[in-house]
């Protein structure tokens, strides 16, 4: 039996050099990137919004603890619903969300761009689009186009805002089977009122009326760090709109990737019919009800963040920036005639940012106040630079 050749060797039919757009890859795949940030070796990163804060050590001893309890039983499937695991998440929303859920609201994936996965393969498709107000999260569209579902890029204001009236419009105009609304906003940071939610759920099931409505998914990535309210109460009496959560930020768990979902139950069920089977596995599970059960200490942390991130706000406005007002982890900033030129005089100085493509902008995680200091001082002397 022989091995098959590997790409780009003299066996291969194609022969060397193929690349994705020689493939038979679907159209509108071609010519596009995959999603990630610079992964680059330098002392200070503050380019992917994490948590800077380790795992405290008792929560560390306490994951041991569960993962090799589940190890014991790794011969077998985990379970497929992650009952307790949902139970948990259940409880956590049903504290800190200002709304009560239960289990039966309650789905979790891998991390929650598996979550919003789920949700374009079964509310989306070929045939079908999504809209979403940009700049916002990437790999909403990126997973929209890998779903086969269309793309619709909705408008925002100059200052990054959401207008009411302009996106309803949209929505009326495109009539999409998903709407994206994220709040905190990646990468500006601004969080959306309430009423704006509203509005647009009525226009999507409005514009959507020949199909029972439309799915209105709130991505709240980032809400733990919000001066606002969770918008988890606005899933009362709506079926269709759906609150995206993970534990990748305030759990300071990113390595963890545990995304879930709170949203009527016949969404929950709907989502079961695309998700692989096991797809949460025993150890993913049990490394999440350790966390849950640090909580208190874990938000401690973001209380912490959310401080150091104000200081950002004021210290970069002093400075004579621009900064956007934030709701989240990270701080918008600018505005540069070419931002990626300034992006990399701050990484010669040892600070990597988040050069997102949003022109004139960067952006800045809130790190440890030793981080943010050494990147202050990297943007004081870029700013004493620019004025000599």
């Amino acid at each position: 039996m022989s091995a098959h050749p590997a790409p780009g060797s003299p066996g291969n039919d194609k022969g060397p050099g193929i690349g994705i757009d020689d493939l038979p890859v679907r159209e509108e795949l071609r010519g596009k990137s995959p999603y990630g940030a610079p992964q680059l070796d330098v002392p200070v990163q503050l380019n992917t919004n994490e948590n800077p804060y380790p795992l405290p050590e008792p929560l560390v001893a306490r994951i041991a603890e569960r993962v090799a309890e589940a190890a014991r039983g790794l011969n077998r499937y985990p379970d497929r619903d992650a009952v307790e695991l949902r139970t948990r998440l259940a409880e956590y929303l049903t504290r800190t969300g200002g709304h009560p859920v239960g289990l039966a609201n309650v789905w979790a994936a891998n991390g929650s761009n598996e979550v919003l996965q789920q949700l374009l393969q079964t509310f989306g498709g070929p045939g079908r689009t999504a809209i979403g107000f940009e700049p916002s999260y990437s790999m909403h569209g990126l997973i929209a186009r890998g779903t086969g579902t269309g793309w619709i890029s909705g408008p925002r204001r100059a200052d990054f805002t959401i207008d009411p009236v302009t996106a309803v419009a949209a929505v009326a105009e495109h009539a999409p089977e998903v709407v994206f609304v994220t709040s905190p906003n990646n990468p500006t940071g601004t969080a959306v009122a309430a009423e704006t939610v509203l509005a647009l759920y009525e226009a999507a099931q409005a514009a959507r009326a020949d199909r029972g409505g439309a799915l209105v998914v709130v991505d709240e990535a980032y809400v733990e760090f919000s001066h606002r309210e969770s918008l988890l109460p606005l899933i009362e009496g709506r079926p269709n709109l759906v609150v995206s959560r993970t534990m990748s930020k305030a759990f300071g768990a990113a390595g963890l990737r545990l995304g879930y979902l709170a949203a009527h139950p016949a969404v929950v069920d709907a989502v079961q019919l695309v998700r692989l089977p096991y797809h949460l596995s025993a150890v993913t599970q049990a490394t999440a009800l350790a966390a849950l059960e640090y909580t208190d200490t874990l938000l401690g942390y973001v209380e912490q963040l959310k401080t150091e991130r104000d200081r950002l706000v004021d210290e970069l406005r002093g400075l004579g920036y621009e900064v956007t007002d934030s709701d989240a982890n990270f701080v918008q900033f600018g505005r540069f005639e070419d931002s990626h030129a300034v992006w990399r005089r701050i990484l010669d100085r040892g600070v990597l940012v988040r050069d997102n493509g949003v022109p004139g902008w960067l952006r800045v995680t809130a790190g440890t106040p030793a981080e943010n200091d050494a990147f202050l001082e990297a943007v004081r002397a870029l700013k004493k630079e620019q004025q000599a």
